[in-house]
C-alpha cells in the first residue's frame, strides 16, 4: 500500500504520468499497484505503455573487487500510468 499512496501523491500533486519500475521477483508487485490505483483509487487513470527488459549483472566477491565466473540475468518491467 506504501507504492499505491505513493503514485496516488504524485497524482493529486499533478503528476500527468506516474512510472513504475521493478526487477525480479518485485515484479508482481508493481503490476498489483498499477492495479489497485487504477481499479480502486483512480478509475481515470490508465496505462499508457508497459515495458519489458532484461537486466545483465556481473557478482562480485564480498570485497568486490575480485569478479566472479558468470553473469546473471534478471527480468524488468516499466509500468506508465497517465491521467
Amino acid at each position: 500500500m506504501n507504492y499505491v499512496l505513493a503514485c496516488i501523491t504524485f497524482f493529486h500533486g499533478g503528476a500527468k504520468e506516474v512510472s513504475i519500475k521493478a526487477r525480479g521477483r518485485s515484479i508482481s508487485r508493481a503490476i498489483d499497484v498499477a492495479e489497485v490505483v487504477r481499479h480502486r483509487f483512480l478509475p481515470d487513470v490508465k496505462i499508457k505503455s508497459i515495458g519489458i527488459g532484461t537486466d545483465q549483472f556481473t557478482p562480485f566477491d564480498r570485497d568486490e573487487t575480485t569478479e566472479i565466473q558468470g553473469s546473471t540475468n534478471v527480468s524488468t518491467i516499466e509500468i506508465t500510468l497517465m491521467r
